[in-house]
């Protein structure tokens, strides 16, 4: 494999890494820009398995520093299904043209933002109990984080829906995310093929940018209330929705 970049597809890289690690240590609707600008540096496909260390470097930090405030009964109930979506999108995406690829990554987005504003609008407080919920917004996540890491939306559907406090809410999703990236990775590396060495050494010129992103990112969520928050995941997957169809 043989990964050629450019001046300008590194300016995009680093700004993905960057607003990846403000992502992990809080700010969770900007994985969206991560994805689309990674996308746009190494192509759709390819640059899900470029980020994979990336993301995991994100999650450990995230995980060691807002472990505390981790909901463990939201994992165990958002898991299992997420890890079927999993293994639905191992198989899904593994020919997946690129053209169909990055359709498919606008449609989710697309989709998911509708979900999302319609949930904030509604002005019942109750939290949904019924299996299906769960069940179809993990499924989702997990076909979603496979194909193009782009489980967010449905992920921060959920946890809106659980009502949870800024601070739950970005410790459980660091604990959801480390152990669905790690069980990932085998996936990227010997079925599609989209980690080597060569990306590796990549990854390591990405890595300031990520430390940068991340205690940037811990300083800006402890300036924003539980209000502010949930109106800042609405609207950055919004904005992020219209960048990935003009990408």
């Amino acid at each position: 494999m043989n990964i050629e970049v450019s001046t300008i597809g590194w300016v995009l890289a680093a700004t993905a890494s960057f607003l990846l690690g403000i992502s992990k240590a809080g700010l969770k609707g900007l994985s969206i820009f991560n994805v689309t600008l990674m996308a746009l540096a190494f192509g759709a496909k390819q640059s899900t398995g470029l980020i994979m260390p990336l993301l995991l470097v994100g999650d450990v930090f995230a995980v060691i520093y807002y472990n505390r405030h981790t909901q463990w009964k939201y994992i165990r109930k958002f898991l299992p299904w997420m890890l079927t979506g999993i293994l639905i999108g191992v198989f899904v995406g593994k020919d997946l043209p690129e053209k169909q690829f990055k359709i498919g990554m606008v449609v989710v987005i697309m989709i998911s933002l509708a979900i999302l504003i319609y949930w904030e609008r509604r002005k019942s407080k109750s939290v949904p109990t019924h299996w299906a919920f769960a069940g179809g917004t993990g499924i989702f996540a997990g076909i979603c984080t496979m194909i193009g890491n782009l489980a967010g939306a449905f992920t921060n559907l959920f946890f809106l829906a659980m009502r949870l406090p800024k601070n739950e809410f970005v410790g459980t999703a660091a604990w959801l995310f480390l152990i669905t990236n790690l069980f990932k990775l085998p996936f990227h590396l010997f079925v599609w093929e989209t980690i080597s060495l060569e990306t590796l050494a990549i990854n390591l010129k990405l890595v300031p940018a990520i430390l940068l992103g991340l205690f940037t990112g811990v300083k800006l969520v402890k300036l924003i209330n539980e209000k502010q928050y949930r109106i800042f995941i609405l609207v950055v997957t919004a904005i992020g929705a219209i960048a990935i169809l003009v990408r």
